[in-house]
This record gives C-alpha cells, structure tokens and sequence, in this order.
C-alpha cells in the first residue's frame, strides 16, 4: 500500500439496540453503517470520533471504548483505510438526520446485513460482546470480500488519544 488514510467508526450499542445510520452520499451511500469518517489535522482519533458523532447524528457521545481497528484494502486503490472503531452506551441527546445520514436504532436480533458493508457481519458479534479485535479485509470488485482476518486481542495498544502518523 503507497498511502494510509485513518478513519474513526463509531456505534452506539445500548442493549438490546445499535444505532446506525444509513449512508444518503458519499463512500457507502445506500448502505446501513456507524457513525465516522477522517481525523482532521490537529485531532486525534477519539476527538475525530466525536466530532463525526455529532456532525453526522447530532448527538454528543462519551466513555468511548476503542474495540477494534480494521485495515481496509481495496484492490487494484492504493490506499489502505485504517479504521479505529468504538463503541459507547453513553450519549447526550437525540439522533437527528443530518446531510450525510439517516440515523436509526436496530434490535441486535435485526440488524440489517444484508443492507451493510459484506465485513460487518464478520467482526460486528465482536463489538457486541465487548470483545476486542484487530482485523483486515481485502475487497475486489463489487465489494466483494477476497481476504479476512479477525484475531481477538486482550488489550488494543492503539493511539487511542493520540494524533494520527
């Protein structure tokens, strides 16, 4: 890969529902996804979640808990998309439809894959259960998984509060 894009992904679990939201333009448009998007120079990654969190739901979340970072790949692009993703039950207000998104809250008993990106349905029980994990996925064309990894870890040694390289 010649270039890292770090991206931030974020999903509101308060059991037994998940809030997602569906993606109106953009990368992912027409799909059911969490809330996030690029760090902005001079935040770290948890502030660029944050930030993402109100921008695309209106809501104010806290208490982030970083479960996972997944590397993207597509094949034949360049750049590989490191995506550091959190989970919280903690939030301030009410989900509101913004630009980019439609947000709404899923049982975990229906939450729509068929609807999502093909790799959430690999490492999303993970998020539920609070498990941490590090992951990657290899897409070729039509979004079509080539390649996964999943290992669950113990401790995730990320840049949490840090700036992203």
């Amino acid at each position: 890969m010649d270039q890292k894009k770090v991206l931030t992904l974020c999903i509101l679990h308060q059991h037994p529902r998940v809030l997602l939201g569906m993606k109106k333009r953009g990368f992912g448009k027409g799909r059911w996804n969490g809330f996030g998007g690029k760090v902005e120079p001079g935040e770290t990654i948890e502030e660029g979640a944050i930030r993402e969190m109100r921008e695309e739901a209106g809501i104010l979340v806290k208490d982030l808990e970083k479960v996972g970072i997944i590397d993207f790949a597509f094949e034949g692009d360049p750049v590989l998309l490191e995506v550091h993703v959190y989970r919280t039950d903690n939030f301030v207000g009410e989900p509101e439809e913004s630009e980019e998104m439609l947000p709404e809250w899923f049982h975990v008993d229906a939450i729509p894959f068929a609807d999502m990106w093909p790799d959430d349905i690999y490492w999303f029980p993970l998020l539920l259960g609070r498990k941490k994990f590090k992951a990657a996925f290899l897409f070729g064309k039509d979004d079509i998984v080539l390649e996964q990894k999943i290992v669950e870890v113990e401790t995730l040694y990320l840049r949490n509060k840090q700036r992203p390289t």
